[in-house]
């Protein structure tokens, strides 16, 4: 029955991500596009920057210049007219800079009859970046940040503060040209100003509210970089029309279709998992646990994205950590049951991993490896733990990006 569970799970996860990829999501919204007698100049950001431009040239048919930035890895071919460029996620390097630099002098020289299309996904933040402080100090910041435990909002309040293209300020720099955005959202409640740190979008953060964080989470800044906080972002963009489409939720109601097919009774818990991801694997693990003897096919669904607070020096990611998180509270029950947590965009943390999976029997199998799950987790080691059980979900780039979604599956025990 484990093995039945193992292949169900590879089931959802590849057919739920088939569904939430951008491509007909993207033609829809340009579908409300009109060209003008102007130039039309594409700039693509994110993970799913290159699938999202392919979407649009194929529907736009002609672009005067346009470029794509995109994850090591991503891209996938040549698109006509199109510059490709691989860049540095979830820490900005000098490809993301160099890149972004060269978008900035596409749109430089636009009048008002123009229209850049901007295609936007989540990485953005990382890939699409020319910072106000020097690079390495801009990196420093940012690692400081993904190991503090802070959420996506909480540190795009920071970063768009220090950079020429965030918080609006890419809107800005294409004016007079209209700018026609569309966004595929990795943030739960799509907040359009917090999506890639809202190039496009006017900020709703403060000044004050990122002087809290830098308190909260105890950050090391240099002057240079405490001043800059100081700066308010802008307020009002009047030169941007926005199309937001795919978000967590469509992720989420495709894993249940794909449950349902499989039989599974399904429910989904939420679309805005939001906590640390060792306490979501041990919430999921309690949820299988309350549920194991009722005799049906079960599965319950968790959408949304969870936080990893760095204690150890080991090689992982949240859904890897939730996956294993939850191993302990499945280990010793009877019934047949797996749990997985997977990253829609096919990457997790700095892994080549998109996710983890546990069953009930993950403890016993680490175990007789002389594995403690503690030990892994104070490590953050959960890759090197999953990888001996064969625990690693392994998709590659797949195109989109829309949150993660984690799924508990309780299977029938069959009467032998």
């Amino acid at each position: 029955m484990i093995e039945r569970l193992h292949k169900d799970a590879e089931f959802i996860i590849k057919n739920s991500i088939k569904a939430v990829l951008p491509d007909s999501a993207v033609k829809k919204a340009l579908s409300n596009f009109t060209h003008t007698n102007g130039k039309v100049v594409l700039i693509a950001a994110g993970k799913a920057a290159w699938q999202m431009a392919a979407a649009a040239v194929e529907v736009l048919n002609h672009v005067d210049r346009g470029i794509v930035i995109t994850k090591y890895g991503h891209i996938k071919g040549e698109i006509s007219g199109i510059e490709c460029y691989e860049a540095g996620h979830p820490v900005p390097d000098e490809n993301s800079f160099n890149a972004t630099k060269r978008a900035l002098g596409m749109v430089s020289d636009l009048s008002e009859k123009d229209t850049v299309i901007f295609l936007l996904s989540g990485g953005g933040s990382a890939l699409f970046e020319l910072p106000l402080i020097p690079g390495d100090e801009l990196q420093n910041i940012t690692k400081q940040l993904l190991s503090s435990g802070a959420d996506i909002s909480s540190i795009n309040t920071i970063r768009k503060r220090l950079s020429h293209v965030k918080g609006g300020r890419f809107a800005l720099a294409c004016a007079p040209a209209k700018v026609f955005s569309v966004v595929l959202s990795d943030i739960i409640g799509d907040p359009l100003d917090m999506i890639a740190s809202g190039p496009t979008y006017p900020d709703n953060s403060t000044c004050d509210e990122a002087k809290a964080i830098v308190q909260k989470y105890g950050l090391t800044l240099s002057d240079t970089t405490l001043k800059l906080l100081e700066v308010e972002t802008p307020k009002e963009i009047k030169n941007v029309d926005t199309y937001i489409t795919g978000s967590v939720r469509e992720l989420c109601k495709a894993a249940a279709d794909n449950c349902r097919e499989l039989g599974y009774e399904t429910l989904i818990l939420t679309d805005e998992l939001c906590c640390e991801a060792k306490e979501a694997g041990r919430f999921l693990a309690s949820i299988a646990r309350t549920n194991a003897k009722t005799g049906k096919k079960l599965a319950f669904i968790a959408g949304g994205e969870t936080v990893v607070h760095l204690t150890g020096s080991g090689k992982g990611g949240r859904n890897q950590e939730l996956a294993l998180a939850s191993a302990e509270g499945i280990g010793n029950l009877e019934s047949c049951i797996a749990i997985f947590s997977v990253g829609s965009d096919g990457t997790d943390g700095p892994t080549d991993a998109a996710g983890g999976y546990a069953d009930t029997d993950t403890m016993k199998e680490l175990s007789d490896k002389g594995i403690n799950i503690h030990d892994v987790l104070s490590n953050n080691d959960a890759y090197n733990a999953l990888k001996e059980t064969e625990g690693l979900i392994i998709t590659g780039p797949t195109g989109t990006n829309v949150n993660d979604v984690a799924v508990v599956l309780i299977g029938v025990t069959e009467v032998q």
